[in-house]
């Protein structure tokens, strides 16, 4: 049975905590897109980790990790992160790379800084990862797939001089930097052959097989449905789809086999980048809450930049869980809030004096205004609460209006960072 793993926000919902709770009854765990650029940060019994191209499922011994043809792959950064996990004492993974799936080729960080550099105050605000050039190769359809690392030296040569030549004409007249030299990139080439032969493989056979076995798959998404080329903020959006339907495409497998999909909420909002957010919080009362919440603070797992913050946004919340097709919802980082009298949340947007309950496109989007409901406070540390029944009433009730408001069932409660900081909810759908 496949489950798909995916944010129904900004990101930074904490998708990678989940996997790894979930992962423990599963067979394999699968990055369908999505690159280094987001980080998802992991507390269990080998110590605190951020993965940026590793699954969060690599931590048991039982499973199998993937990363599918659908991802923005850096094989350095592939290969540094296996090395950091087991010298840190985690058994190093099982891992399968799709031999499709697109190489982050150095240029592509370059000319994604270069860009970012050009554009100066009216920027992305890109992690400078080189996601958006090596997507943008892909449909261009000059990018490197990782079969390709394998094909006759001559012919890749032959690519990659042709790609140089196209490039350059940027590098050199837009930007006015130093010119890409094909020889040091056929040499850097060569170096990430070495680097991904043990792992290259037909994962789509692999998992349509898995499949056929009956085993237990996990795709785990980046970013949430917010960040969606399509139907995000766009254009402050990533450059691959974060739905759970892209799963069945970055994975290589039936749309159909796609049975369950947990959508991952958090108690309230925080955002990396920029781009429109409606009940953004500012000034004092954002660096009280942005000091508090997440595990040591609302800080970027891959930049370290300091996350935009706000309270809980039901519009958005509702739209990221009908995109994502959600069966169920898991409600995140709960405990930071127990230090307000009141919480309010965002359950409308005012535009030109109209007050809407659908999320809109962006250009509406930049003109609303939060209508806010406030809810009592609970004014005490929740960590550390097994049973859901044992949450104080005032945040059950806090739980009880977000599932009202965005019309999903909250499963899953998490009231701090570690593996077994979670509680099994009775929805009241």
């Amino acid at each position: 049975m496949i489950k798909a793993i995916v944010g129904a926000n900004w990101g930074d919902e904490g998708k990678g905590k989940i996997t790894d709770v979930l992962a423990k009854e599963s067979d394999i765990i699968v990055r369908f897109q999505g690159g280094s650029n987001a980080g998802h940060t992991i507390k269990n019994d080998y110590g605190k980790f951020a993965l940026h191209m590793l699954p969060s499922g690599v931590f048991y011994g039982h499973t199998t990790s993937i990363i599918g043809n659908g991802t923005a792959l850096n094989i350095p950064k592939l290969i540094g992160e296996i090395k950091s996990l087991t010298d840190n004492g985690v058994p190093e993974p099982k891992l399968l790379v799709s031999d499709r799936a697109h190489i982050v080729m150095p240029y592509h960080i370059l000319l994604d800084k270069y860009e970012e550099e050009r554009l100066a105050g009216k920027s992305f605000g890109s992690t400078k990862s080189g996601i958006a050039p090596c997507y943008s190769d892909k449909y261009a359809k000059i990018g490197f797939q990782v079969n390709e690392l394998f094909m006759d030296e001559a012919q890749l040569r032959e690519k990659l001089e042709n790609v140089c030549t196209l490039k350059n004409v940027m590098i050199t007249g837009l930007y006015h930097k130093p010119a890409l030299e094909p020889e040091k990139l056929m040499e850097t080439l060569k170096e990430y052959r070495e680097m991904i032969a043990p792992y290259a493989a037909n994962t789509s056979a692999f998992l349509h097989q898995a499949i056929r076995e009956g085993k237990n798959i996990l795709l785990e998404g980046q970013l949430g449905a917010l960040k969606d080329t399509d139907h995000g903020i766009y254009p402050m959006v990533t450059s691959s789809s974060t739905l759970a339907g892209y799963g069945a495409i970055g994975a290589g497998i039936p749309p159909y086999e796609i049975k369950e999909v947990v959508t991952v909420v958090k108690a309230y909002s925080s955002a990396v980048g920029a781009g429109a957010f409606v009940s953004e919080l500012f000034g004092e009362e954002a660096d009280e809450l942005r000091k508090r919440g997440g595990d040591g603070g609302e800080f970027g797992a891959t930049t370290g930049r300091p996350r935009r913050v706000g309270w809980f946004d039901a519009v958005a919340t509702r739209y990221g869980c009908k995109m994502q097709g959600t069966t169920e919802v898991a409600l995140t980082v709960v405990d930071p809030l127990g230090y307000l009298d009141e919480i309010p949340i965002c359950v409308g947007y005012e535009i030109d004096g109209q007050e809407h309950q659908d999320f809109p496109n962006t250009t509406l989007l930049y003109r609303a205004k939060p209508v806010l409901k406030k809810l009592p406070g609970w004014k005490c540390d929740i960590q550390g609460i097994r049973n859901y029944d044992d949450l104080p009433e005032a945040c059950q009730a806090y739980v009880d209006e977000i599932e009202r408001q965005i019309g999903f069932p909250i499963t899953l409660v998490s009231n701090g960072p570690g593996r077994n900081d979670i509680m099994r909810r009775q929805p009241k759908l």
